[in-house]
């Protein structure tokens, strides 16, 4: 009978992966949209990024208090809501073509990610156990990504359809002109988020509904004299150096993801041939997590898992600065199989120990995701730098975007660095003498 409710818990949760990485992951087809109706520059189009994942840092510790008073289920069904919510926003955004509103409704629609991944994560990791926790999280990355591929292919038709006849138009309108064919474009978007805010709102409702079973991690043992081994989170090294590592993936999976559609782009490709780019990175990803949930814990570590993800990481985008035009992108999409097990292996090897700490250390890990709200735009702020130096060396602009845009991904190798280091030995350090 409890096989059956984990496994019937586990469907449930992948069903929220799902939702939550088709949400995320069209953020890639958004960079493009939002850089042409609101005429932006690489570094501003990136802000898309920054507004939803900065949440993670306002939201994950309330997250946490929230989902000690209510529980995960009742977090979970907030989370859909709140997501809907910021759904809704995009409407009066659309109408009024202002980029903050625009972002506002992303923000808000990172709130309810955040609650919803900080009930999510830490359940499915505790729901069995801490040994397979990576190939659970595995089976949600699967959702996770099946659902995002799914969503940069519809927004990506929806929102980029015709972008590069508007482009062309734009070049010769007048100011009259130029308004009009920039609000009809930004009203595309008016229909698939009132989709989308009805789904959520309707999913929330539901999800109270839902037979989860109650599930709590195990307590730290007791000492003989009654206290508990450890009496703070920053007696856990392996949870902080998790969290740092943690947050340089994330900056590096959206990268990978939110980054190579414009990339293709600034090469050259149409918008109707880029809009594919994203997809090719989470069907790598897709690739990989099937291959973790057939070897782990069973033939390959999850310890193992994070070094392989970590070392092809490094040279993957070695292999981006090296290359050009379409073997440049593929590459960039290769990222997905080296961030594809990165997730689900630092979790439950930073998780691992904490007992009462695991909601806080959820929590934390949580705030990490920022690093997608970081590092993505420092990249175009790396770009615009480039691109500005090379066409005051007497550049074509086409060319110094397009060399500026490869160059400007040296910003992955530190962050592959760093999640090698957590690898290998990060993770193994409990005390902070040791």
């Amino acid at each position: 009978m409890q096989q059956k409710n984990n496994t019937t818990a586990i469907v449930i949760i992948a069903g929220l992966f799902f939702i939550f990485g088709f949400v995320t992951w069209i953020n890639g087809a958004l960079i493009p949209f939002m850089k042409t109706i609101n005429e932006l520059t690489e570094s501003q189009s990136y802000l898309v990024a920054t507004a939803s994942y900065i949440s993670f840092v306002v939201m994950a510790l309330p997250a946490s208090y929230i989902l000690e008073k209510i529980g995960y289920k009742k977090g979970m069904s907030l989370g859909l809501i709140i997501m809907a919510i910021g759904a809704l926003v995009f409407i009066p955004a659309a109408e009024a073509r202002t980029y903050w509103v625009f972002l506002a409704g992303i923000f808000i629609q990172g709130i309810g990610m955040t609650i919803l991944q900080t009930a999510a994560n830490p359940y499915i990791t505790i729901l069995g156990p801490i040994e397979s926790g990576a190939k659970r999280i595995a089976i949600m990355g699967i959702a996770n990504k099946v659902a995002g591929a799914l969503g940069s292919l519809i927004f990506g038709a929806l929102l980029l359809s015709g972008i590069d006849e508007t482009k062309e138009k734009l070049a010769g309108a007048t100011l009259e002109e130029k308004n009009v064919l920039l609000d009809t474009m930004a009203d595309s978007v008016f229909m698939p988020y009132v989709v989308m805010a009805i789904a959520l709102f309707l999913l929330g409702i539901l999800i109270r509904k839902a037979p989860l079973p109650q599930v709590e991690a195990a307590e730290e043992p007791v000492l003989e004299e009654g206290k508990t081994a450890k009496t703070s989170i920053f007696q856990f090294p392996n949870l902080w150096l998790g969290v740092i590592a943690l947050f340089v993936y994330v900056g590096a999976e959206v990268i990978a993801g939110d980054t190579i559609i414009a990339y293709g782009i600034s090469l050259g490709f149409t918008g109707e041939e880029a809009k594919f780019f994203t997809t090719y990175t989470l069907m790598a990803m897709v690739a990989t997590y099937a291959l973790g949930v057939l070897l782990i814990p069973k033939y390959v570590k999850q310890k193992t898992a994070l070094i392989a993800s970590a070392v092809l990481g490094i040279v993957f985008s070695f292999c981006i600065l090296s290359t050009t035009g379409f073997t440049s992108v593929l590459f960039v999409a290769a990222l997905g199989i080296a961030n594809a097990l990165v997730w689900p292996a630092i979790w439950p090897l930073t998780l691992d120990g904490l007992g009462k700490f695991t909601k806080t250390g959820s929590a934390l890990l949580i705030m990490a995701i920022s690093g997608g709200a970081i590092i993505p735009p420092l990249y175009g702020r790396i770009v615009d730098a480039n691109k500005h130096e090379l066409i005051a060396n007497g550049i074509q602009e086409a060319d110094a975007i397009a060399t500026a845009s490869t160059e400007s991904y040296w910003i992955l190798i530190p962050c592959y660095a760093i999640i090698l280091f957590f690898a290998i030995w990060g993770h193994k350090i409990k005390n902070w003498s040791k």
